[in-house]
Order: C-alpha cells, then sequence, then structure tokens
C-alpha cells in the first residue's frame, strides 16, 4: 500500500476550521484517508493523506470551505520538510534588541517592549529616533541582535 499526500485549497485562514471539520467526516467516511496536515505558513493550503487521488477527491469536496485539490500529490521528501521540527528558533522576550530584516523598516533596530506569541506579533520601539513612538510588528520580520540581559552585557 502506497500512501500519497495531496494539496487541498482551503478558505485562506480557514485551515485549521476545514481540517477539524475533515477530521470529523473521517470516522464517518469508510474511504482510505489516513491523516490531515495543517502546516503553519501554508495559508490555503492543507495536507491529506490517502491511498489514491480518486478516495482523495470524494473526501475533500464534501467538505465545507474546500476550494478544490491540487492534481499532483506531494513528495514524500517535501512532506518531510514540511513538517521537520526546527530547533534553531531563536525566541524573542522583552528588552531585546531586534533588526528588521523585511518591510518598510528592514535594517532598522528597535527594542521589544511586549511580545504576543499568540498573535505572532510584538510591540517595539526603535532606537534611532528622537521621539519613541511604540510599534505593532510581525514576529517573522525581525531578527535577534542583542538579549536583554544576562547573556552580553546585562544591561
Amino acid at each position: 500500500m502506497i500512501l500519497l499526500y495531496f494539496v487541498v485549497k482551503v478558505t485562506s485562514g480557514q485551515e485549521k476550521i476545514a481540517a477539524n471539520i475533515l477530521q470529523n467526516k473521517i470516522s464517518k467516511s469508510d474511504l482510505p484517508i489516513y491523516s490531515i496536515m495543517v502546516v503553519e505558513g501554508m495559508r490555503g493550503y492543507i495536507i491529506l493523506e490517502g491511498e489514491d487521488e480518486i478516495s482523495v477527491r470524494q473526501f475533500a469536496t464534501k467538505g465545507k470551505s474546500v476550494r478544490g485539490v491540487l492534481p499532483t500529490p506531494l513528495p514524500e521528501a517535501d512532506v518531510k520538510k514540511l513538517i521537520e521540527t526546527r530547533d534553531q528558533v531563536v525566541k524573542i522576550e522583552k528588552g531585546d534588541i531586534v533588526e528588521f530584516t523585511s518591510g518598510p523598516l528592514k535594517g532598522y533596530e528597535a527594542k521589544v517592549l511586549k511580545v504576543d506569541e499568540a498573535k505572532g506579533s510584538m510591540i517595539v520601539e526603535r532606537l534611532d529616533v528622537v521621539v519613541p513612538i511604540a510599534l505593532t510588528v510581525k514576529m517573522g520580520i525581525a531578527k535577534m541582535v542583542k538579549k536583554a540581559k544576562g547573556a552580553d552585557d546585562g544591561e
């Protein structure tokens, strides 16, 4: 039995909801669908693991907020890359100095005032301005430059 991974298009931002709906249907269905994957960073798509394209299409088209199934299966190597854990993620905390890597603030440094991990955002204050203003930005556009205290200089 060869298992194939198919990418299912869903409403953007509704990946977890669509996966929960499909998960409830798995127990009621006799189609050979074995798993549902919601990959962080793949907005508008989920991955279904099944035996063949026909059964995946029959199963997925019944789902709410499902837009369609891509015709070619994902190679297993690509799926492994998507689901492997990344241990080298640096945790940004209050008081850290970060540098922006993209967007209109690219190249500027800022001090972190508050981190909201649930939303994936942080409130920062730019360092090189006369009047500091608190800005809310996504955590993905900044990289750590200096830890707050204890690590390098004990501010």
